[in-house]
């Protein structure tokens, strides 16, 4: 028992500093990414060829741009999310053993509240990455930024308060993306469990990159649309852009499509693929050495005591 709440506890760590190393490691995929996904007229090349332009035409740090603002973010998305998540499991649980049900519906919760409380930050850090780009798209308005506060600033007086949530409705339908991996991750383990009696590490590490992979590729053109709105500096469309409505992710989902084909809305999708696959295993290394150390420090620590 002592083990497992130890595992439990230990995996909490690495998902909440796992992240923002991850995150900073791979930061040049996410800005590919989101270049892609913004800008419509760039051509939709291999994801080195674009971070190449983008250093050519703006520099060996570009890449970099916006790095700050968003790990701020993300630190303060991670505290969100699990204080929330773990204050209901406590309320709900109460001492109990929790089932895997409970903790879907306490996490979709959790994601929620997420959403509602730290979409301004996410759409003040998207504009601060995509500020100083070079975009093909003559529609998209530059911004001028000198930093997030004066991003809040500037985005509340222009464009007012509800600009802050742009994108909310797309982010709020992603917090199903985790069920979605969920659900092929329970399945390709199952099917793995009728050839072997027990998985392996890095049978366990596999499945999950493939359940996570398939599951960014389900909804990667929700992911499109969340990050154009959250931008939202296109002339196109200005009207009614405030939440995102259902009607105007239609809308943007039915654009991309006439204009680029089916393949419009996954522009960029090798990036955050290669990104996701690649933030797994660096993820898994770190579980590895870290749980690998802590029961030597316990088997130390037993050998002392008997």
């Amino acid at each position: 028992m002592l083990v497992r709440t130890q595992r439990k506890e230990l995996l909490h760590t690495v998902d909440g500093n796992g992240s923002v190393t991850a995150m900073t490691v791979f930061f040049p995929l996410d800005t590919a990414r989101l270049r892609l996904q913004v800008d419509e007229k760039r051509k939709s090349k291999t994801t080195h060829m674009v971070l190449l332009e983008i250093i050519k035409e703006e520099g060996l740090l570009a890449p970099y741009r916006g790095w700050f603002p968003v790990i701020s973010s993300l630190c303060c998305s991670n505290f969100v999310y699990f204080y929330t998540f773990n204050s209901l499991k406590a309320v709900w649980v109460k001492g109990q053993r929790s089932t895997t049900g409970k903790d879907l519906v306490v996490g979709f919760v959790a994601g929620v509240v997420n959403v509602l409380l730290t979409t301004p930050l996410w759409v003040v850090n998207t504009r601060l990455k995509l500020q100083g780009a070079k975009f093909r798209n003559e529609d998209i308005v530059p911004t001028n930024y000198k930093g997030i506060i004066d991003a809040f600033h500037q985005i509340i007086r222009d464009e007012g308060i509800s600009a802050l949530w742009n994108g909310t409705f797309p982010s709020l339908l992603l917090v199903f993306n985790p069920a979605i991996q969920f659900m092929f991750y329970e399945g390709l383990k199952r099917q793995l469990l009728k050839k072997r009696m027990k998985l392996s590490s890095l049978d366990v590490f596999i499945i999950g990159a493939v359940a996570k992979a398939i599951a960014t590729t389900l909804t990667y053109p929700m992911q499109t649309v969340q990050s154009i709105l959250r931008f939202g500096r296109h002339r196109l469309n200005p009207e009614n852009r405030t939440l995102g409505s259902l009607r105007n992710i239609l809308y943007l989902l039915h654009q991309r499509v006439r204009r680029f084909g089916i393949l419009g809305l996954y522009k960029g999708l090798e990036a955050k693929l290669l990104q996701t696959v690649l933030t797994a295993a660096l993820m898994f290394l770190v579980y590895e050495k870290l749980t690998a150390a802590t029961f030597t420090v316990m088997g130390l620590k037993r050998a002392h005591t008997h």
